[in-house]
C-alpha cells in the first residue's frame, strides 16, 4: 500500500522515464538511455519512500504508541510545556529517508489544537530543529483528562508537512494522521509521571511500538477500538 501523497511524484517519475526512453530510442542515444535508468531508480525509490504498511495497534489502558517510524535520539525532561504542564518528558524521534514517513496518533482522545509554525530547514537530527524548523504541534486530551502533545518537524530535505487533524476531532491511538516528506523528526511531550518503555538508540514503528503508558487514571474512550485491532484507517 502506498500513501496517496506520493501518487503525483510517481506519476511524474513515470512520465519522465517514458519521455527519456522514447528520446533515447529515437536518437539512439546511450546517454539518454542511462538517464532513463536513473529515472527508473528514482521512481522506485519514491514508491519505497511513500509506502504505507498496515500496522497492528494494541489497545491497552493508558497506552502511548510511537507517532512515527525512526530512531529515538533523545529522552529528556523539560521544565514546562504550555499544554501538557510543568515538568514534561520529551521524546525525540529521527526519521531517515529509509523510514516509513506516515505519522500516527500516539494516544486515544480528543484533539484540542493543531498549530502550524513556518520556520527554517535545519537537519532534523539537530536539537535546534525542534524549535526553529517548520513544524506542526498537536495537543490531545485523553478520555480521563490527561494531556499530551506531539510535533511534526521538517528537516533539511523534508519541505512539506502533511497533517489531516483538526481541533475537536476524536482519534484513536494508531490512526494515520499525516506524514512528513523526505526525512524529518517527530517529538512527544508527555506528563512527567508517564512510564517510558524506550531508550535512546531504539528503533520504533509508528502505531505499533509502545513507547510508554500514562500514569494515574485508567484511560477510557467510548470510541476506542478493541484489543489487537488492525488499523486500516
Amino acid at each position: 500500500m502506498m500513501a496517496k501523497e506520493g501518487l503525483i511524484f510517481v506519476a511524474i517519475g513515470l512520465v519522465v522515464t517514458a519521455g527519456l526512453l522514447w528520446s533515447a530510442n529515437k536518437w539512439d542515444s546511450r546517454t539518454l538511455f542511462v538517464f532513463s535508468l536513473l529515472a527508473v531508480v528514482l521512481t522506485l525509490f519514491v514508491v519505497f519512500f511513500f509506502r504505507d504498511p498496515e500496522r497492528v495497534v494494541i489497545e491497552q489502558p493508558g497506552i502511548i504508541v510511537s507517532p512515527a517510524d525512526g530512531k529515538i535520539i533523545a529522552i529528556e525532561e523539560i521544565e514546562n510545556h504550555p499544554f501538557v504542564g510543568d515538568r514534561v518528558t520529551k521524546i525525540s524521534i529521527f526519521l531517515s529517508v529509509f523510514d516509513v514517513h506516515i505519522n500516527r496518533v500516539p494516544v486515544s482522545g480528543v484533539v484540542e489544537y493543531v498549530d502550524y509554525n513556518p520556520g527554517k530547514f535545519f537537519a532534523a537530527f539537530l536539537d535546534k530543529a525542534s524549535e526553529l524548523n517548520e513544524r506542526t504541534d498537536i495537543g490531545i486530551t485523553t478520555g480521563s483528562g490527561r494531556k499530551i502533545a506531539f510535533r511534526q518537524i521538517a528537516g533539511v530535505i523534508a519541505r512539506r508537512i502533511v497533517c489531516h487533524l483538526s481541533a475537536g476531532e476524536t482519534v484513536v491511538a494508531g490512526d494515520r494522521f499525516g506524514m512528513i516528506r523526505f526525512g524529518s523528526r517527530a517529538e512527544l511531550f508527555l506528563p512527567i509521571d508517564a512510564r517510558i518503555d524506550v531508550k535512546p538508540g531504539d528503533h520504533v514503528s509508528g502505531g505499533s511500538s509502545i513507547v510508554g503508558y500514562l500514569g494515574g487514571l485508567t484511560e477510557t474512550l467510548d470510541t476506542a477500538s478493541t484489543a489487537g485491532r488492525e488499523n486500516v484507517d
